[in-house]
């Protein structure tokens, strides 16, 4: 109660706030940046959501989407936004590497710094920090946010659909071990202010061009390596695969957990390289910590969903993995579903 009281007497008179979130924002930073952005806007704030990166197609039918600010289409605006602001919200991150060249803008911001999150480790930059590491999602910390400053009575549509998309997103559509009984009361409460689950999960999963199907196609036919000796598989993305298909943000959302799917598997990995850098995506079950070979690839998360980034070439990356693979080869074996 002493965060929740601190947030209420920081907002008890109107600010200017800027909401970010992490970069190549998933539903859940998305649905929680949108989500707080229609609350605090009814509460009589002004409040510019700043983007570090663009983001998915699928995600922009999200109310209040077309007032975000994507910051590198606009880093003067961004930066103009950061320095004006009264409190910086932060959410769905808690380091601020991972807003990329924001970085120094929000750092050095004379604003009072608010950490929304369900991530371990935190960096400690914020003034205020809502952490829960049990929790399905930030978007369900923003719904418990605002019920306990008493405001459960004024969550609308636009509130309720931004904050569905980003608990569903981040449980696997309520099915994983994150989703617990809170989840599905908060989603009963969402359903009773109007939402339309079934139009939301169509906007999401079924809102594609043929060409992403054609992309995914070729990643599962070429790309994708399966070692049942480890009980593990992994998608490795060339650079010349994104120009050949004109890959966009959110394009590769969902990708890795289709190795995940693979009958025996324990942990799957996606292996992309754009820029100079290699990134990577750990999803696990069972024993096995997806966060544990994040952190070996500078990265880390969640035990079952965990992501890395490395400066070596793609080659020498999959070989460090592979030898990494070997020496984790016992816990890797655990048969997670007996």
């Amino acid at each position: 109660m002493e965060q929740i009281e601190a947030l209420q007497q920081l907002l008890s008179r109107p600010r200017r706030i800027a909401i970010t979130t992490h970069q190549k924002p998933d539903g859940d930073a998305m649905g929680s940046s949108l989500g707080l952005y229609h609350y605090l806007i009814k509460k009589g704030h002004r409040v510019t959501v700043v983007s570090p990166t663009e983001y998915a197609e699928f995600l922009k039918w999200i109310p209040g989407s077309d007032k975000v600010l994507v910051g590198p289409a606009d880093p003067d605006l961004a930066r103009w936004t950061f320095d004006g602001a009264d409190l910086i919200f932060c959410l769905d991150f808690n380091s601020l590497s991972r807003i990329n060249e924001f970085e120094p803008m929000v750092r050095d911001s004379y604003a009072k710094k608010i950490v929304i999150d369900h991530h371990p480790d935190p960096e400690g930059f914020e003034d205020i920090t809502f952490l829960d590491t049990a929790a399905s999602s930030t978007a369900e910390m923003i719904y418990r946010i605002i019920v306990a400053c008493g405001d459960k009575d004024i969550i609308d549509l636009p509130i309720s659909e931004a904050l569905y998309t980003g608990v569903m997103t981040d449980t696997g559509s309520f099915r994983f071990t994150n989703t617990s009984a809170d989840v599905h009361y908060m989603v009963g409460h969402l359903i009773e202010c109007g939402i339309n689950v079934n139009r939301i999960h169509d906007l999401l999963f079924a809102n594609f061009g043929a060409e992403r199907f054609k992309f995914l196609g070729y990643c599962l036919l070429n790309c994708m390596h399966v070692l049942p000796e480890y009980k593990t598989a992994y998608l490795k993305l060339e650079k010349e695969v994104f120009k050949q298909f004109n890959v966009k943000a959110g394009d590769t959302e969902g990708l890795v957990n289709y190795a995940m799917s693979i009958k025996d598997i324990n942990l799957a990995i996606l292996i992309t390289t754009q820029d100079d850098l290699v990134k990577m995506s750990f999803r696990s079950r069972g024993e096995v910590s997806a966060s544990e070979f994040a952190r070996e690839f500078d990265g880390g998360g969640h035990f079952y969903a965990a992501g890395g980034k490395s400066k070596e070439s793609l080659e020498d990356t999959e070989k460090r993995l592979l030898q990494l693979l070997e020496e984790k080869k016992e816990i890797l074996l655990t048969n997670a579903l007996a």
